[in-house]
């Protein structure tokens, strides 16, 4: 058969092309589909890139055998060797067997006479294969999908960059760090409950190690949200960081043997003593370890500079993408939103409507903007604690702020609105403003997360210099890390100075049975957010309430029409029963004008 486009070089005409597709149906339509594998497979050999099949070829032949149900030993070879292909690997049959190769692990595929999987065994360099019940699993099922996704994760793992010998000095390096991780995890540690899960993760060394097994990476997880009563924990609340390793500019001396002092011993401070760097076997190479973070953490200025001061790695800031934090909170990594759009979202908490503002103008200061980052780089063991500690931090601070951003949902039944507008103080605390339920003045709530396991709130407001109030709902936002439960909470104790609402009895929070503390709302029950986006009002600047001054951000403007509190001292039966957007008019910066409305 005659095809002139292709000996011409020119494209093929649309009667060309049919007439071409009419000589194929007529020349393979009598031959077995056999055959037809067979003249792919050998065309696929005759590739002129031998490291790169014919892209063509190759989605020939893996849509014809997705036609066909694989029920041969010749046809599960014939897969394996195309998935093979596909993630870039080597494949040889010996007998029965089917090896599929990288240059630091291969797989061993033990077949059945009837196409079969008997077993499958991975072997990193230099070890015994071992079972991998998850590829077994995958391919007796012929799941071949989850297969090639699956050995493709593997082979990243093992795809360290270089040349075959520098690979195998980092691959070894790698091997080191590991075990070192796993046996600083198993350390003693000073615990509330060591049973939790929750507890593990957040307080270990090094959080929770997952054993980096021949067919897995090594994970640490190393920060978990609050499970508000949920166990085990949700694998959708929990940061991970992949341990791997990567090429670098400079050269950096790594370790091959381990670096913890035997038998371990910590320091006053809990950490583990490490052998100095002269007593470690290690190879000088131009590389370093990687932490990748999953999912990428949303840090702010401040942080991520002294989490590049922990390491002797220069870690570039170019191509980093800063933006307003609660813009990247709100767009959950996926893209962000405008910098000077104001983030606003709505959560239902017990039976009520929260209303929260994040004004873009307040977030847009340097001290406030944050970046996604997905990999941290190190050389040392003992840079590993240092590390997570910083990522522990602003995984507090955006467990808060995310309280007030998404929720998961629950109480259909609403009976008010109440608004708040949360700005920026520094870089590790914020305000929340907004309308005391007991008078028509404004209260601001000052939230402090000073390290992970820090979390305090200060009341300003006349009248509420409560030191019991105050540890109340600290307790609730320590324990929750959620800013709608410290507000239902705290609106319920400043309601029932006036007014005791019938449905809901005070109640004592069990970690301080002393404190006149109203119960939160319960903590599985759902909230919900819908973000929306709008002008709101901004330039804050509030006078002081109490002895203590307030801070820079701590006060919230209302329009003229509720600067009357003193001709009519009554307050409405509902104060906070507002229009959803303009409700506060521009900043105000008088200290009269101020304390008329405290």
């Amino acid at each position: 058969m005659e095809i002139g486009g292709l000996a011409s070089g020119r494209p093929f005409t649309k009667k060309e092309m049919e007439s071409i597709i009419s000589g194929l149906h007529s020349k393979f339509s009598a031959k077995s589909w056999n055959e037809t594998f067979q003249l792919v497979r050998r065309c696929m050999d005759k590739s002129r890139d031998e490291s790169k099949p014919c892209e063509p070829l190759m989605r020939s032949m893996q849509r014809l055998q997705e036609v066909f149900s694989v029920s041969s030993i010749n046809a599960m070879k014939t897969r394996l060797e195309t998935i093979a292909k596909q993630q870039g690997m080597g494949f040889h049959v010996t007998d029965g067997t089917c090896y599929l190769t990288a240059d630091l692990f291969y797989l061993e595929v033990v077949l059945l006479p009837c196409g079969g999987v008997e077993e499958v065994r991975v072997a990193p360099h230099g070890e015994i294969p071992v079972p991998s019940e998850s590829f077994q699993q995958l391919l007796r099922s012929k799941d071949f999908a989850k297969f090639s996704k699956r050995l493709g994760e593997l082979f990243s793992q093992y795809n360290i960059p270089g040349d075959i010998e520098l690979k195998l000095k980092l691959f070894e390096s790698l091997q080191a760090m590991g075990k070192d991780l796993e046996q600083i995890s198993r350390l003693p540690r000073s615990s509330a409950d060591p049973s939790s899960q929750t507890d593990h993760i957040n307080n270990g060394i090094v959080g929770m190690v997952t054993v980096g097994k021949e067919d897995c990476p090594l994970t640490v997880q190393f920060y978990a949200s609050p499970d508000l009563g949920l166990t085990p924990v949700s694998e959708t609340q929990v940061h991970t960081a992949q341990l791997t390793i990567g090429l670098s500019d400079v050269h950096h001396r790594l370790q091959v043997a381990s670096s913890i002092s035997q038998p371990p011993q910590l320091n006053p401070h809990g950490f583990p003593m490490f052998k100095s760097q002269n007593e470690v076997p290690s190879e000088q190479v131009p590389a370093c370890f990687l932490l990748k973070l999953q999912p990428a953490v949303a840090m702010v200025s401040s942080l991520w500079n002294k989490l590049r001061q922990i390491t002797d790695v220069p870690v570039p800031d170019v191509g980093l993408q800063w933006a307003p934090l609660p813009n990247l909170l709100s767009a959950n990594g996926h893209g962000v939103s405008s910098d000077d759009q104001d983030v606003i979202s709505t959560v239902s908490v017990d039976g009520r409507m929260h209303t929260y503002v994040f004004p873009g103008e307040a977030w847009e200061g340097p001290a406030h903007r944050g970046t996604l980052v997905d990999t941290v780089p190190f050389t040392h063991l003992s840079h590993v604690p240092a590390l997570l500690k910083l990522l522990r931090h602003q995984c507090a601070i955006n467990s808060v702020l995310m309280s007030a951003i998404t929720s998961i949902c629950a109480s259909p039944s609403l009976s008010s609105e109440l608004h708040f507008e949360v700005l920026p103080e520094t870089d590790t605390s914020f305000t929340v403003t907004f309308h005391r339920p007991d008078t028509v003045s404004l209260a601001v709530l000052v939230v402090d997360v000073s390290d992970c396991h820090q979390l305090s709130c200060r009341l300003y407001g006349v009248g509420l210099d409560d030191p019991s109030l105050e540890e109340c709902i600290s307790t609730v936002m320590k324990r929750y890390h959620s800013l709608p439960m410290t507000l239902q909470t705290l609106y319920s104790n400043l309601s029932e100075r006036t007014s005791p609402a019938p449905h809901s009895s005070p109640t004592v929070i069990t970690e301080h049975p002393d404190s006149d503390c109203a119960s939160p709302p319960d903590a599985s029950s759902a909230m919900d957010t819908d973000g929306a986006s709008n002008a709101f009002s901004r330039d804050a600047a509030v006078s002081e309430d109490r002895v203590t001054p307030l801070p820079a951000h701590a006060a919230m403007s209302v329009s003229q029409s509720e600067l009357v509190p003193e001709i009519n001292p009554s307050p409405p039966v509902d104060p906070y029963h507002l229009a959803p957007m303009g409700v506060f008019s521009p900043w105000m910066t008088s200290n009269s004008q101020l304390s008329e409305l405290i």
